[in-house]
């Protein structure tokens, strides 16, 4: 299947380290999925929370639909996840005993449907993003050299 990203979440990828991925359906109303389509979509504070055996996504914000009516939804309106029970148990005993957070990475279209892609994270530390920020550019400069070739 042929996935065409919407929105990424690089803070995500920043202010954690993402353990496992899962794909998650998301409970849409009204022109959600129009505004979708049309990128509108942010996910930068957002977090997903588990209550009563479902996962909810918090903050994201979608805009409203341009030319929709009265009928137009709340932005940043709490939206369930839709997943299966045993990988809603598993991230459940990981958030309790491990201490993870579910962090939404994207946002992506897929045979038509709007789906989330959820992570386990845990935050890291600044001296965490400091060693991250140190390989990057150790990369690059090696690309570069490499680049260079005579």
């Amino acid at each position: 299947m042929d996935k065409k990203v919407v929105v990424n979440n690089r803070k995500a990828f920043h202010d954690f380290t993402i353990f496992e991925k899962y794909e998650a359906g998301i409970v849409l109303t009204g022109t959600e999925i129009k505004s979708i389509r049309g990128g509108s979509v942010q996910l930068k504070d957002s977090f997903c929370k588990i209550d009563n055996g479902e996962v909810f996504l918090y903050n994201c914000h979608i805009s409203p639909y341009d030319k929709g009516n009265i009928f137009n939804h709340e932005p940043e309106r709490i939206r369930k996840l839709l997943l299966t029970k045993r990988e809603i148990l598993k991230m459940d005993d990981k958030v309790k005993k491990e201490k993870y957070t579910i962090v939404p990475l994207e946002i992506y279209l897929k045979a038509g449907y709007a789906k989330v892609e959820i992570g386990l994270a845990k935050g890291k530390k600044l001296y965490d993003k400091r060693e991250d920020k140190s390989k990057k550019d150790q990369q690059r400069e090696i690309d570069r050299a490499s680049k260079i070739r005579y």
